[in-house]
């Protein structure tokens, strides 16, 4: 399926990259397919991720009326070496997961895509947002396919390196406007961190987690494209 973008990206700029976003069927192997299919209300948001060889180490927050059961569903699974409760407050959780199943890892690892995150897993269903070369995204579909893992491409975009309209991912461009329109950047500041928080749903540390990548990459844009070359220019 990734071909047929591959081809067309070939014929484009050196500069631009393809963007994608892809919805992956999760395998009914892993335990998260089974546990977020069981609460398909529970959005289960990985903030971090370690893949290995034979293991891979996570960070979810889940956000649940009673979190308790599904702490103790995942605990219960053959396939989690050890769970974590990092912090819990009312109805949300932040665990950190090590499973003995990385296979879903595998094609990303294969195809050197790099992962990004966070990303959400919701009722058996990981939605990704990837930033890659066209050969690699091909790569990784081949690799979907040989090991039968159901997904669906939702978008393919041309990317400019450069072009500040496309640094930041979907999230990271919520929250960022989020924290814009609310006065956090207003001086005095009109907002708190946790009032964006608040208003996004999430927790705090989430919540400055997504925003400190989106203006680092706003920093380090403004840097390359503006300071330097004002600098070169005097």
């Amino acid at each position: 399926m990734f071909e047929a973008y591959a081809t067309v990206f070939d014929c484009q700029s050196s500069i631009l990259m393809p963007r994608a976003k892809l919805t992956v069927q999760l395998p009914e192997s892993l335990w998260i397919h089974e546990i977020s299919t069981a609460y398909p209300d529970t959005t289960f948001r990985v903030s971090s991720v370690l893949p290995g060889s034979d293991v891979a180490i996570g960070v979810i927050e889940l956000a649940a009326s009673n979190p308790v059961p599904i702490l103790a569903a995942i605990d219960e699974r053959s396939d989690i070496r050890d769970l974590e409760l990092l912090w819990k407050h009312d109805e949300t959780a932040l665990l950190q997961v090590e499973t003995s199943n990385p296979s879903l890892l595998v094609p990303m690892q294969q195809a050197g895509v790099p992962m990004e995150t966070p990303f959400a897993v919701e009722d058996g269903v990981v939605t990704w947002e990837l930033t890659t070369s066209a050969d690699r995204l091909s790569m990784l579909g081949d690799a979907f396919d040989e090991r039968g893992i159901e997904y669906h491409i939702e978008y393919v975009h041309a990317v400019a390196a450069s072009d500040a309209e496309n640094l930041l991912t979907d999230r990271q461009l919520e929250v960022f406007r989020t924290a814009l329109e609310a006065g956090y950047y207003d001086v005095p500041r009109e907002a708190t961190l946790t009032d964006i928080a608040s208003a996004l749903g999430v927790t705090k540390s989430t919540c400055s987690d997504v925003l400190h990548r989106a203006e680092s990459a706003i920093a380090h844009w403004f840097a390359d494209e503006r300071v330097d070359s004002i600098s070169h220019d005097r």
